[in-house]
């Protein structure tokens, strides 16, 4: 795909589907080798092309206006791109696209130039619960400003409910009381003057909650123009897991209750697995019985906590180590809590029988 690399606008052909390289000045595209070396690297660019209209304009008016966006699959890589047409000198040998109702070049195709363009190469972010998450947003336009008041908005939306997270109003010629930002969630802020100089809308987000977890939606505009990105956030919280013994003595021909506790973990994925590593091995073993699950229980910040039992039979060797395995999507790797089986007390009723009968004796022979 010819052009990607910045100084050079676009040519849409008649279908709407393909682009291709012409030479006149419009803002570079961030990271655009991504689109560059695609098909080398085996990955599939997903282009989606439609009709634009700035506000207040008419769609038949002249010059046309399309929005463009740019992904590429499995990359970190997504653009929206702002184009207008290009004059096309009219004479009686000039071709017209029938739908479109617009005039091609020469060749056949509808010369274009990018007038503007919002990014993001960051689709998908995790952050701790109660910690920190900034969310990247960026635009650009040409060279000569298509206006000098620039417009910005995030907005959340989780499980069919939306709502607005920050808004803010500036001018590129950074004119003294020209910013105006609304804060509706409290601990979001956004950088007026990276916006100004260096085009990033980006949205830092302080203190998470559960609540914070959904689909920002970044809207840059400028002037007449507006364009989107979306960004995923995951919060996250690893689990604290424990064991409800920190021994384990073996008692003659009665099994035990041993328990692991996962608590205060985001999201509600979690597995818990024990197994068991007998002296005279070398691999540990996945118990057959697993045992049971307790139900999942839910904290006033919106965690959750989860235990399993399980049921330690008398014939256990004693020094076998028994071990509680817990994976979770907040963890790099899993949680491992262990305990070694030892081996059964002498039965303590014998220990105090002795000791009453030594005592009788003794006083008995005292008292002689």
């Amino acid at each position: 795909m010819g052009g990607m690399g910045g100084g050079s606008p676009f040519t849409a052909d008649s279908s709407h589907s393909c682009l291709k390289r012409h030479c006149i000045t419009s803002p570079e595209i961030p990271n655009a080798d991504v689109l560059l070396h695609a098909d080398c690297n085996e990955k599939e660019v997903m282009c989606e092309m439609s009709r634009y209209s700035p506000r207040g304009s008419q769609e038949s008016s002249d010059p046309a206006y399309f929005m463009v966006a740019l992904n590429v699959e499995g990359v970190e890589f997504s653009t929206v791109l702002i184009l207008q047409t290009l004059t096309v000198k009219k004479d009686q040998s000039t071709l017209i696209q029938k739908k479109l109702d617009l005039p091609l070049s020469q060749s056949g195709t509808l010369l274009t130039e990018v007038i503007f363009l919002v990014f993001s190469h960051i689709k998908s972010v995790s952050a701790p619960l109660r910690g920190d998450a900034l969310l990247k947003c960026g635009f650009k336009q040409q060279e000569t400003p298509l206006a000098q008041e620039v417009g910005v908005e995030w907005r959340l939306q989780h499980r069919g409910k939306g709502r607005k997270v920050l808004e803010m109003k500036t001018r590129l010629d950074d004119a003294e009381g020209s910013t105006v930002v609304f804060a509706e969630r409290t601990g979001s802020s956004i950088e007026a003057a990276q916006v100004v100089g260096e085009g990033d809308a980006s949205l830092t987000l302080n203190k998470l909650k559960i609540l914070d977890e959904g689909t920002y939606i970044c809207t840059v505009s400028i002037g007449h123009f507006h364009a989107q990105q979306v960004i995923q956030l995951h919060v996250i919280q690893p689990p604290d897991v424990s064991l409800s013994e920190e021994k384990l003595v073996l008692k003659a021909n009665l099994p035990q209750t041993l328990s692991c506790h996962c608590a205060k973990y985001y999201p509600l994925d979690s597995q818990m697995e024990w197994s068991f590593l007998s002296p005279t091995d070398t691999e540990p073993t996945v118990f057959q019985d697993q045992g049971s699950l307790s139900s999942h229980r839910q904290h006033g910040d919106g965690t959750f906590s989860q235990s399993s039992h399980l049921t330690v039979p008398s014939s256990v060797s004693p020094g076998t180590k028994i071990t509680c395995t817990v994976s979770h999507p907040a963890l790099d790797a899993p949680i491992c809590v262990s305990l070694v089986v030892e081996s059964p007390q002498p039965d303590s009723y014998w220990w105090v029988l002795g000791f009453l009968v030594v005592t009788v004796i003794f006083f008995y022979q005292v008292m002689r």
